[in-house]
């Protein structure tokens, strides 16, 4: 059974593999890319509701138990103290993880969403003669057609967005802390401070020199190259943006976390 579990939510290409990469350094705990787990919770839940005939044999009770072995079985081979789940589904699902896991706390990383896209399209540009799972594999397109894909309710940035505005206003807003791209890249020592302060674990001497995360045969297959690799130091690196000015300006307001306005009270970001 698992000591402690906690999730690394949030928005696509905002940092989550990088920090995952820097919480895995540290014995105690353990992270990595998305992994299947919320898709298998989502299957579960769905076999298991009144499409089904035999949900006649089903309660609550055990819904909640079968739910919670899953996640109990797919990591009980991890010798970690605290384990760290990642998915872009968790914070459309803070309800049931406040039910299943009390004490689980939800790392959500965030990332001004024109640099989002570009990132996106920077990837694509870069893998010209691999079509990405982004895409379905469908080579062609413009920039303007795969921003409008990946920005629609469905797409991985869209789903995530409105995901994560869903978890920022939600009732369990209290275990969230939203971790900027711009301060992990640039002030990374004060970030995994502020993570382990919001999740109740001494603080661990983190090497920003040397950070490395490689899953180079899924990414291959997902016909991305580079989608999850992580090198070298961690720093932050300005570049001039690849999205035409009116596209890149389209998605320059969305970025709710940074207008003391629209943020609900209490909500902890660094």
């Amino acid at each position: 059974m698992l000591q402690r579990i906690h999730f690394i939510s949030g928005l696509p290409r905002s940092g989550s593999t990088l920090l995952a990469a820097l919480l895995r350094q540290n014995p105690r705990l353990h992270a990595g890319m998305s992994s299947p787990l919320a898709g298998m919770f989502g299957a579960l839940m769905g076999e298991m509701s009144e499409r089904n005939e035999f949900a006649v044999f089903l309660d609550d009770a055990k819904r909640r138990r079968i739910l919670r072995t899953l996640f109990d079985e797919f990591h009980a081979d991890n010798a970690a103290r605290v384990v760290f789940d990642t998915s872009r589904a968790w914070c459309a699902r803070m309800p049931a993880i406040a039910d299943l896991f009390p004490e689980a706390k939800v790392i959500a990383c965030v990332r001004e969403l024109p640099w989002i896209i570009d990132s996106i399209e920077r990837l694509v540009q870069k893998n010209l003669y691999s079509p990405s799972s982004i895409f379905n594999f469908t080579p062609g397109g413009t920039v303007y057609t795969r921003a409008n894909g990946v920005a629609g309710a469905d797409g991985m940035v869209g789903f995530a967005y409105d995901a994560l505005k869903q978890a920022c206003y939600g009732a369990q807003a209290d275990r969230l802390l939203l971790v900027q791209y711009e301060t992990l890249t640039s002030q990374p020592a004060r970030t995994l401070e502020a993570i382990y302060d919001f999740i109740g674990e001494p603080a661990f001497p983190h090497d920003f020199l040397h950070v490395d995360y490689d899953v180079t045969e899924f990414d291959r297959r997902a016909g991305t190259p580079g989608l999850h690799t992580v090198r070298g130091k961690v720093k932050a690196e300005p570049r001039k943006s690849l999205l035409p000015p009116d596209l890149f300006q389209r998605f320059a307001g969305d970025a709710f976390w940074n207008d003391p306005q629209r943020l609900p009270e209490g909500l902890r970001i660094v």
